[in-house]
């Protein structure tokens, strides 16, 4: 029994977001052309006006609707400090949490010479206008803790300290509400290393 060639093409497209594989693609698939015509128009028409409409923000890199996104373009905000981040989800993490009143620069990626990501793809020169157009003291490099992200933040460290910027690292170490025999040893190690006095 073969499928109708949108089919596949419906699937093989859906496969293209993280985590979905084939059967993933196939059940979604047939269930907006089984039961969700109107969420798969609907999706189509979400997709378009995002699309046709967002742009990067010409000061942090995010995603925004306008030349400028409305963090940047907020009086509120603290100018001095400037958070470093890997992708827009990363920025959406911090200020859903509250704790951070500053600035962000986006990457939109890490160092990955493997994957034949280098310094120019992230924009690392965009990044150092920023720094001298506005004035900033602190960069906070929050990248996350894996090979990759620890080159990024060394390397993007480097830039800051030709440009005398104070250059912090976001604490590393057990998550709240961890027990320590199912931490793994490189996290238990971290948060040793990185323990404050009381």
């Amino acid at each position: 029994m073969s499928r109708a060639r949108a089919i596949e093409v419906l699937q093989r497209a859906l496969r293209r977001l993280p985590g979905v594989g084939p059967k993933g693609a196939r059940r979604m698939a047939f269930h907006l052309l089984e039961r969700d015509r109107e969420g798969a128009r609907e999706i189509t028409a979400a997709l378009t006006r995002a699309l046709d409409g967002v742009v990067h923000c010409k000061r942090c890199n995010n995603f925004s609707e306008a030349e400028l996104c409305e963090i940047c373009a907020s009086a509120k905000r603290n100018a001095r400090q400037l958070c470093v981040v890997e992708t827009p989800a990363d920025l959406q993490t911090v200020e859903q949490a509250g704790v951070y009143d500053g600035l962000y620069f986006v990457l939109m990626g890490k160092l990955s010479p493997l994957d034949g990501v280098g310094p120019e793809d992230l924009h690392l020169h965009r990044l150092g206008e920023v720094c001298r157009d506005n004035a900033v003291e602190e960069m906070i490099l929050a990248t996350n803790q894996t090979t990759e992200g620890e080159a990024t933040a060394d390397y993007i460290g480097d830039l800051a300290r030709a440009l005398n910027l104070k250059i912090t690292r976001l604490a590393r170490g057990l998550p709240a509400g961890a027990e320590l025999e199912y931490v793994d040893p490189g996290t238990l190690q971290r948060a040793f290393l990185d323990r404050r006095e009381l």
